[in-house]
């Protein structure tokens, strides 16, 4: 038996764990009308597969009508469900991996126009800030009920074979009453006492034992410290773990630090990149410490390394891996075959988290095959027929397409200008708090060297470079050249630099400096912050109604605590129609959509972020030698089936040189298209 402490098996109550390894519950918005149907399991079953102990999945089903999926959750409250649920069970089940179930009433943290258009409902009557809803104050009846209903519940996941649940109780309706921020009620459920403040949890937790019974596994995700003045301080947190503990109800703690009524708020409990990584480990270990109960955790531990250590020093029983997972369901595998080396890094860019918050579905920024299990592969089967691929351009899409045309069995070579693969994600990595995306392609070099990809870097590749190799493949992965054109004109602006100039260093910012950003992505605001923290005046103005939309609450808020205090002017709904030269300064005519105001603004320089247009001469080129002439069969693409092949080589351009998108898509359309070459 191997004595990592990772791969030991732990005992929880009568459920034997296979490792020490777990997936958090998460809700990657997967449900079909509320149900876990075939892509929710196909998800949890990958990873199942590869060996995780524990799938906490759901994150979280809601128990009553009043707590609307505002992140499509699960809808628990519905006898449907059941089905659905022992499908999921089984799926992982299958592969010896434990799976249960976190429940919630989301209280204030949704709204009332989803769903069936109730009131939401909290211990408070102050909205919370992400959700915008005021809440009506619960009253007796309201509680009487949402505790059946948590019962009913934990009845219908134990009837679909989950082996456990998990509540939900940091942010949500449970912790919202024992919170003394989020509690104005009077009487028995008051913030007076922490008694009254935790009776309502502790009813819940009855309720559903006596529905039950002794043998099925509850436990508390929970916070134990609010990290806010007011707040449920670190030593009530861990008076609060020892009454949980002392209840004799609860199997296991899972433990949260922080709260997560604002985007920032969040992003404290659940760390972006830039931010340290495991930043309440060792705070869950003084709670596993007080209580003697089985601890789990999870807050940024994306490597096997903190989460070996996490075990081996005793301050967690279960790890969890979430996003981890997210980028490479095979962690567990990888680690029993000696091969942590070749775990696609999770590189905290949230794009997974950040998706579900704009009513998304959870998808990892590079790894495509990411809750797409039913179509697409996270292991690439090789192909039945050798054949020559060439690629130029050495960005995140066209490594992706060498990777993978590489484990097909082919032989490819890349061609790439810079001195250096990343192409745009080399660009944002120059931003010190960003530079853990630039895993993104070490990781694909590492895979591109073990399967033999040729590199020809400092290379301007032409026709007859491509040619000479006698192709039967060429992938067109050019990327895109920052465009300087404002809103439907013909010609670019005059007078202005790019957010590429000022993030790469090419040109320094000036003293006065206007970012404009028509984009909407992450690189009008990295530009703000380099240019601010030299000292330099920025105003960041969009013609939208709000700042860089593209760029999601989570990301978005490191970048605006950068900013607060420094000379940065935020202007929204203006739009830049024309820059001319006065003297040494240049003059801004803006307007804006909603009127015909017009006004003239100074600056020391302009800087426009208008995305990319694509670098695609040398397809253009190569298009009419092609078979194919470019042409993608999207009906093909879209069922996952082979592009026909004509005589004569197929081209295809991908990623950016398509049209400005971003990094998962340009890895995405090299994974659909090059599982079938």
């Amino acid at each position: 038996m191997s004595k990592d402490p990772l791969l030991q098996p732990y005992q929880l109550k009568h459920l034997t764990l296979r490792n020490r390894i777990m997936t958090t519950a998460h809700e990657p918005a997967y449900p079909e009308d509320g149900m876990p149907k075939a892509r929710y399991a196909a998800y949890h079953a990958e990873r199942a597969k590869a060996g995780v102990a524990l799938a906490m999945t759901a994150g979280s089903a809601t128990v009553s009508r009043d707590s609307p999926p505002v992140f499509n959750n699960i809808l628990a409250y519905k006898d449907e469900v059941v089905p659905h649920i022992r499908t999921l069970t089984d799926a992982c089940h299958e592969h010896g991996c434990a799976v249960m179930i976190q429940l919630t009433h989301l209280g204030r943290r949704t709204t009332w126009n989803k769903g069936d258009w109730l009131p939401s409902l909290s211990s408070s009557q102050h909205r919370e800030p992400a959700h915008r809803a005021f809440p009506k104050l619960a009253e007796d009846w309201d509680i009487a009920r949402i505790t059946r209903d948590f019962a009913d519940a934990a009845e219908r996941m134990q009837a679909g074979g989950m082996d456990g649940i998990e509540l939900q109780v940091y942010g949500h309706l449970l912790d919202q009453f024992w919170s003394p921020l989020t509690n104005d009620l009077t009487g028995d459920y008051s913030a007076e006492t922490l008694d009254t403040r935790l009776r309502f949890p502790i009813e819940v937790t009855k309720a559903i034992r006596e529905r039950v019974g002794d043998d099925f596994i509850l436990g508390f995700r929970y916070t134990a410290d609010e990290a806010e003045a007011g707040g449920i301080t670190p030593e009530e947190g861990i008076a609060i773990s020892k009454r949980l503990a002392a209840t004799g109800q609860i199997d296991f703690l899972n433990v949260i630090r922080g709260r997560i009524h604002t985007d920032p708020a969040m992003t404290d409990v659940i760390p972006v990149q830039g931010m340290p990584a495991a930043p309440h480990l060792d705070f869950a270990g003084e709670v596993r410490a007080a209580t003697g109960l089985p601890t789990f955790h999870a807050s940024r531990i994306p490597d096997v390394a903190t989460a070996r250590h996490a075990i081996r020093e005793g301050l967690l029983d279960m790890v969890g891996m979430t996003r981890a997972h997210m980028a490479d369901p095979h962690i567990v595998q990888k680690i029993v075959e000696g091969r942590e080396d070749d775990i696609r890094p999770c590189v905290g860019a949230t794009y997974c988290l950040d998706r579900i918050y704009q009513a998304g579905e959870a998808l990892c920024i590079h790894n495509p095959a990411t809750g797409r299990e039913q179509t697409m592969p996270h292991s690439i089967p090789p192909a039945s027929a050798h054949k020559e691929v060439v690629i130029v351009g050495a960005g995140p899409a066209g490594l992706e397409a060498a990777r993978v045309a590489a484990e097909r069995g082919h032989t490819v070579t890349v061609f790439e200008a810079a001195p250096d693969a990343g192409g745009q994600i080399r660009l944002t990595a120059q931003s010190p708090r960003r530079r853990e995306m630039i895993g993104i392609i070490d990781w694909r070099m590492a895979q591109c060297a073990a399967h033999n990809v040729a590199f020809h870097f400092n290379t301007y590749a032409d026709v007859a470079d491509v040619m000479a190799l006698a192709p039967d493949v060429v992938i067109i992965a050019t990327g895109g050249l920052p465009s300087t054109h404002l809103f439907e004109q013909k010609s670019e602006a005059e007078h202005v630099i790019t957010a590429w100039d000022i993030i790469s260093g090419d040109i320094a910012p000036a003293e006065h400096i206007l970012i404009y950003d028509e984009a909407g992505d992450h690189a009008a605001l990295q530009a703000a912050e380099h240019a601010s923290a030299q000292g330099c005046k920025v105003e960041l103005m969009t013609p939208d109604r709000t700042l860089s939309p593209d760029v999601m609450a989570m990301n978005l808020t490191p970048y605006m605590r950068a900013l607060q205090d420094k000379d940065v002017t935020f202007t929204l709904a203006r739009r830049l129609t024309k820059v001319a030269k006065d003297g040494n300064k240049l003059t801004a005519h803006i307007g804006t959509d909603y009127s015909d105001h017009r006004q003239e603004k100074h600056y020391d320089q302009i800087v426009v972020n208008y995305g990319t247009l694509p670098n695609d001469a040398l397809y253009h080129a190569l298009k009419p030698q092609s078979a194919n002439k470019g042409a993608v069969d999207y009906d093909a693409l879209i069922e996952g089936r082979p592009q026909a092949a004509p005589d004569g080589f197929q081209l295809f351009r991908i990623g950016d040189a398509v049209s400005a998108r971003n990094t998962h898509a340009a890895i995405y359309d090299a994974l659909r298209l090059m599982k079938d070459i």
